[in-house]
């Protein structure tokens, strides 16, 4: 591996034929949760395809991705699953379904696609992104963050003089917290779905978000930390999240607009 100052000479020369083995390979936009906490508008429509700001949620991911020049995207689908099937003739993308998505956790939806990550972003579907943060090289495997002044009830991280996560704690005070998309690279997708492939049908982990296999296995699993400006990365949990960034939301996003 090179180091890192030598990784962003060769990108900044544009000497992409030496930057072969950190090329993004592909992303995976985990979109199959019920989305419990968006009600009522869940109740005919998934998180990923409300409209914000006058877009579609997933579309925009989508299209930022591709920007970016990654074009094999996965979609993990499960909840009114057929209303995302549209996006594989418009965006050209991967749709993988998730039949057990209300039994399980999106743990699945990663065991699903297992076979194919390597250099891989994974998505939320309910992250909005002020800017394109995306791009076609990654140099190591990271957890995107902001940093939260006074208290937060959010997964909290401490690093070491590296910036590689130690430790994951929920809830803290004036804490960096996990925020928004990951980057797997190579080694990271190897391990992790070597551990996927550990899990027995009766384990916990089917029951928790992804990232509790991670923060279990942080001996064995190392991420960096990827600090962002908090007003650049944008998590819609409920509907009053979405409100308070798009005051036109619940208009754009009534029952009529969807099923006329």
């Amino acid at each position: 591996m090179i180091t890192r100052s030598d990784f962003d000479k060769l990108l900044r020369n544009q000497q992409y034929k030496e930057l072969t083995s950190y090329k993004v390979e592909n992303a995976v936009i985990l979109a199959a949760g019920l989305s419990k906490r968006f009600l009522p508008i869940s109740e005919y429509c998934p998180k990923g395809l409300t409209k914000v700001k006058g877009e579609i949620l997933i579309e925009r991911q989508i299209r930022q991705l591709q920007e970016a020049g990654i074009q094999e995207i996965y979609v993990v689908v499960g909840y009114k699953k057929e209303l995302f099937f549209y996006l594989k003739d418009k965006f050209n993308i991967i749709i993988v379904e998730n039949d057990q998505y209300n039994t399980k956790d999106n743990i699945e939806s990663l065991n699903l696609v297992k076979k194919i990550l390597g250099n891989t972003y994974i998505c939320s579907v309910d992250n909005y992104y002020i800017n394109n943060p995306f791009q076609l090289y990654e140099y190591k495997g990271y957890y995107s963050s902001i940093h939260v002044d006074g208290y937060t009830d959010e997964w909290c991280i401490d690093i070491d003089n590296m910036d590689i996560i130690q430790s994951v704690n929920i809830g803290g005070h004036d804490a960096d917290i996990m925020m928004g998309y990951v980057y797997f690279d190579r080694m990271f997708s190897k391990q992790y779905s070597a551990l996927l492939s550990e899990i027995s049908d009766d384990s916990e982990y089917w029951h928790h978000v992804w990232e509790y296999l991670y923060i279990h296995n942080l001996d064995k699993l190392h991420l960096e930390i990827r600090r962002h400006k908090s007003e650049l990365i944008l998590e819609f949990d409920s509907v009053d999240d979405a409100i308070k960034f798009d005051k036109s939301f619940l208009k754009n996003n009534q029952f009529d607009s969807f099923y006329i």
